[in-house]
């Protein structure tokens, strides 16, 4: 029934920025952790950054100091800003969120492609 919901996926030049947006509808929840994992060709998924309903942050060594993720006001939402990107960054972008019974959900993939 919960379905997350993706958003700000495009094409962009590298060291410009782009904003990803997750937000969750189908019911009342509240998750203690929320993220974004990416899927480049050829590689396998990764997480890319995550943040708990603490507050606590995490990032993939390489995005720490480029990368920013938040969660909105309601509780229900997450987001990435994506400052300095790089041909490397180019992947399919996941939402993730995980309620405290541990029911992991995931959102469509989102495709951000890096390129001049």
């Amino acid at each position: 029934q919960v379905q997350l919901q993706a958003s700000g996926g495009g094409l962009v030049q590298p060291g410009g920025s782009l904003k990803l947006s997750c937000a969750a509808s189908g019911g009342i929840f509240s998750f203690s952790f929320m993220a974004w994992y990416r899927q480049a060709p050829g590689k396998q998924r990764e997480l890319v950054a995550s943040i708990r309903s603490i507050g606590t942050t995490n990032y993939a060594e390489g995005v720490k100091g480029r990368f920013t993720i938040s969660r909105g006001n309601a509780e229900n939402t997450v987001y990435l800003q994506m400052n300095a990107l790089k041909p490397d960054d180019t992947a399919v972008y996941y939402c993730h969120a995980t309620t405290p019974a541990w029911v992991v959900y995931w959102g469509q993939g989102t495709k951000i492609t890096v390129s001049s």
